[in-house]
């Protein structure tokens, strides 16, 4: 996968996407990954990406040549572009899923006030927020995407089923995991994970992460298919 990422601050990009699971897949060539500066699709000494909106209004508008421009550039027949915004639909491991089947992904990282509309009308093919609060700017949002969908990569992860048995990979959070020692200052693991009966163990964790879910996100069981909102039988 091509992940091309416009942003006005591509130092922050510098280091989170340069260690663990992300830099496992760009090493293998699973993902190949460029960061650009929006300013270099700008043609004014100034090096101008925004302006103030027509209307009124506090803040400044990201201009739409500069973005227009750049995606141009970068993009072929096989481009999907996403931009970061708060008005977005909400990322999630699904979505996640729906972008790793894209070749190429552009990620447009909002700034300032936002984007002007025509960007949106005529460029876009997205648009993805990471939750309901307010950030600097995009970049944080689209680190997170690129880690989401560069675990869903083919050969990246070292077990390929840890990214189906984690949180939301069936739209539940995950049941409680334990590892050695067995007995720690008197906290012991359930006997069922001891027990070697598979059978057992998984009708333990279908329980386990019913149970979690219904108390921790409730919304997440509306949502989830009816297979994962009831115990197998």
């Amino acid at each position: 996968m091509k992940v091309d990422v416009l942003t006005l601050f591509p130092g922050m990009f510098t280091g989170p996407l340069d260690e663990s699971i992300v830099k496992r897949a760009r090493a293998a060539g699973a993902l190949h990954l460029q960061v650009h500066n929006l300013r270099d699709w700008t043609h004014d000494r100034h090096r101008t990406v925004d302006d103030k909106p027509f209307g009124g209004g506090p803040g400044m508008l990201l201009k739409p040549d500069p973005i227009f421009e750049a995606v141009e550039a970068l993009a072929d027949e096989s481009t999907h572009v996403v931009l970061m915004a708060p008005s977005g639909r909400t990322f999630n491991q699904g979505v996640a899923r729906e972008l790793v089947e894209f070749p190429h992904l552009i990620l447009v990282c909002g700034s300032y006030e936002g984007f002007d509309e025509r960007i949106r009308e005529h460029l876009a093919d997205d648009e993805l927020s990471i939750g309901d609060y307010v950030l600097t700017n995009g970049a944080l949002p689209a680190m997170v995407i690129i880690d989401t969908v560069a675990r869903l990569l083919p050969g990246v992860l070292g077990d390929e089923s840890s990214a189906v048995d984690e949180s939301f990979s069936h739209g539940l959070l995950e049941y409680p995991q334990y590892t050695r020692p067995s007995d720690f200052r008197g906290w012991k693991v359930p006997d069922v994970l001891l027990s070697g009966n598979h059978a057992e163990i998984e009708k333990w964790r279908r329980e386990q992460s019913l149970s979690r879910t219904s108390a921790r996100r409730p919304d997440l069981l509306a949502d989830a298919p009816p297979d994962s909102r009831t115990e197998k039988k």
